[in-house]
Parts: C-alpha cells; sequence; structure tokens
C-alpha cells in the first residue's frame, strides 16, 4: 500500500467560477443601495423610522421568498431560478430612479428583497454541493470572499456617490449592475448533484442542532442590519467605519473557513460572538471616529467568522440532499435578523437616542454567548 496522501480536490471548477461571478455581480447590486435607500427614504420625510422600514420591507421581501426556494429549485432547477433572482434584484431598482414616495420605495425593496433571498440561497447552496467535503470550510470562504468583497467597495462608494452626484445615478447603476449579471447563469449546473428534497425548512428550524447556530446568527446579523442602515444617519465618518467593517468581515470569513478544515470549526463559535458584541459596545461612544472605527473592525471580525462557522456546522449537520433547507433557515437567520434589527432600532432610536440604543444591541449580542457556549458543549 502506498503511503503517498491523495492530492486533495480543486475547489474552483467552471461551475463555482461562475457562481462567484455572478455571486459578485449580483451582492454589487445589492450593497451598492443597501445604505443609499434608507437615507433616501428619511430624506423625503419619513425620518429614522422610514429608514428602518425601509432596510425591514427589504429583509421581509428576503424572507418570503426564501421560504419558497427550495420548492422552486425542485420545479425549476437552479439556472432559471437564480435568473429570476437578478431580474427581481434589477428592474424593481429603476423605479427608485423616479424619486417616488415612501409607500412605492417600500414596494420596491419588497421586490428587490425577494430577488435577494433567491440569490443567496441558491449560492449558499450551490457551493455547499459542488465543493468537497473536506474542503467545505475554505470553499464557504471563498464564497463569503465574492459575497463580500462587493461591500467593501459598493457600501461606501453608494455613500460616495450619493453625496456627489444626488440619488439617481446610484439607483440606476444598482440596477444596471443586476441586470449584465445573468450570462454568467449559463455556466451554473442546471441542479445540484442530487436532487433538492421539497420542504423541510420548519423541521429544519426544529432541530437544535440546526436552530442554535441559526438563533446565534440572528442575532448578529440584528446588529448588522442596525449599523448598515443607522450608521449613515448617527456619524458622519460612517463611510469610513462602513469600509473598515467590509473589509474584516470576508477575510475573517476566508479565514475561520481555513482554520475549520484543519482543525475545529465549532470553537470559533463563542470567539466570534465575543468579538461581535465588543465591537457594538464600542458604538454606544458614537460619534467619536477612533471608537466607530476600533468598533467597526470588532464587528466585522466576529460577523465574518460567525458566517463561515455558522454555515459550516449546519451543513455538517445534515445531509446533502438537505442543504437547500440547511440553506434557506441560515439565510432567514441572516435576512430576519437585518429586517428586525433595523426596524426595531429605528422604533427605538428617537425615545432612546443612539448611544443607549448601541447599548441594548450589545446586550442582546452578549446574551447570545450563552447558546454558543451551549452548541459548543454539546458537540464536544
Amino acid at each position: 500500500m502506498s503511503n503517498v496522501e491523495a492530492p486533495r480536490q480543486p475547489i474552483v471548477t467552471r461551475p463555482i467560477a461562475m457562481l462567484l461571478i455572478f455571486s459578485v455581480g449580483a451582492m454589487s447590486a445589492f450593497y451598492l443601495l443597501m445604505p443609499v435607500v434608507p437615507l433616501y427614504a428619511a430624506g423625503i420625510g419619513a425620518g429614522d423610522v422610514g429608514a428602518g422600514l425601509a432596510t425591514g420591507s427589504l429583509m421581509l421581501g428576503t424572507v418570503l421568498a426564501e421560504f419558497a426556494v427550495v420548492r422552486l429549485l425542485a420545479r425549476l432547477g437552479h439556472r432559471t431560478v437564480v435568473g429570476l433572482g437578478l431580474l427581481l434584484l434589477g428592474v424593481p431598482a429603476l423605479l427608485l430612479a423616479a424619486h417616488p414616495p415612501l409607500v412605492v420605495v417600500l414596494v420596491v425593496c419588497l421586490f428587490r428583497g425577494a430577488g435577494l433571498g433567491i440569490v443567496v440561497v441558491c449560492g449558499a447552496a450551490l457551493i455547499g454541493d459542488l465543493v468537497p467535503a473536506e474542503r467545505r470550510g475554505e470553499g464557504l470562504g471563498l464564497y463569503g470572499l465574492a459575497v463580500g468583497v462587493p461591500s467593501i467597495a459598493c457600501l461606501p462608494a453608494g455613500l460616495w456617490l450619493q453625496e456627489r452626484f444626488g440619488f439617481t445615478p446610484v439607483f440606476l447603476l444598482g440596477a444596471g449592475l443586476a441586470l449584465l449579471v445573468p450570462v454568467t447563469v449559463l455556466g451554473l449546473p442546471a441542479r445540484g448533484t442530487r436532487q433538492e428534497q421539497r420542504g423541510g425548512v420548519l423541521a429544519a428550524l426544529r432541530d437544535p442542532g440546526l436552530a442554535r447556530p441559526a438563533y446565534i446568527f440572528a442575532t448578529i446579523t440584528m446588529a448588522s442590519g442596525i449599523l448598515l442602515t443607522f450608521l449613515p444617519l448617527a456619524a458622519g465618518s460612517a463611510a469610513t467605519a462602513l469600509l473598515v467593517q467590509s473589509c474584516a468581515t470576508p477575510l475573517a470569513r476566508w479565514c475561520a473557513g481555513w482554520f475549520g478544515d484543519r482543525y475545529d470549526q465549532g470553537v470559533l463559535l463563542l470567539p466570534s460572538v465575543l468579538s461581535a458584541a465588543a465591537g457594538v459596545s464600542l458604538m454606544v461612544l458614537v460619534p467619536h471616529q477612533g471608537a466607530l472605527l476600533a468598533g467597526a473592525a470588532l464587528f466585522g471580525i466576529g460577523f465574518g467568522a460567525a458566517q463561515n462557522v455558522t454555515l459550516s456546522l449546519m451543513f455538517a449537520r445534515a445531509s446533502r440532499t438537505n442543504f437547500g433547507q440547511v440553506s434557506v433557515v441560515w439565510n432567514l437567520a441572516y435576512d430576519a435578523g437585518i429586517g428586525i434589527g433595523a426596524l426595531g432600532f429605528g422604533l427605538l432610536v428617537r425615545p432612546l437616542g443612539y448611544p443607549a440604543a448601541f447599548a441594548l444591541t450589545a446586550a442582546v449580542l452578549f446574551v447570545s454567548l450563552v447558546p454558543a457556549l451551549n452548541d459548543r458543549k454539546k458537540t464536544r
């Protein structure tokens, strides 16, 4: 028998390369408008509540669509469903260029959220299915770079473009980016390597091994939605802070995947929650520039690591035929957390003020250390 170790299977095949390109384009379209639409909603007289409603409507559309994705994939396959998601992400954004009233903005956000829900569920399910199991953490980290790098450029770029050229060019650019990438869909597999099971999302939510990481992740994404929506309103230096967070998040996600494949994914869960909670705690000092930047860096590290750790743990605890359901549950935690966080913070910030509202957010994150510790104990 030979003692030569078998070569590791490659991560980047042609379908995965097309998946990464499509993900970069779709998420660029999303992140470019993410902080700009709430600013527009606030500026037309709706204030902080309108800003929160805009992000909340976006995430509501995302969550509603995610419940339907598994059935759509089973019936239509990945190419058709991903193409539909890109159209929903791009076409409604064209209406924003007409400077509509708040009710139209909320409807646009609802449809764009549906498009986002489709593309992120499909992307996470495909990467989990196509990457070899022994390199799944690293593959998820690479996918994390593809969906995270657009935030580095597009979150601050959207604010920068809006300040200099107004809302209309940003809205048109966001729509154009989403409508340019459907050509990459032709390089995706028509279906996953295994037929997705229909339904099963609620059953997955009742599984403690899947529900615990999803809940922990939802508390962190809640804080993410708050920072993306309200930092531009709370501090004039928000663009720099968002850039710091956007750089830290995908790098931490990739590093967590690399570490997890070689050692243990679960050991990073508790530190990721602690880092995110510490980062939000520093936001209490808003608008202090140093505190904002340090808080953004700590939160970005925790947020990025938690993305990889929670999804890797959930994939490891499910069969391949249930990867679609796992992707839905994880993305529900992601998007519901963002929407609930933005909407709730918008209602609280007026009576409490920004420092107290950020302190309350940090407290929720510190409480989530308890289920993180419990999950670690149950997997030893």
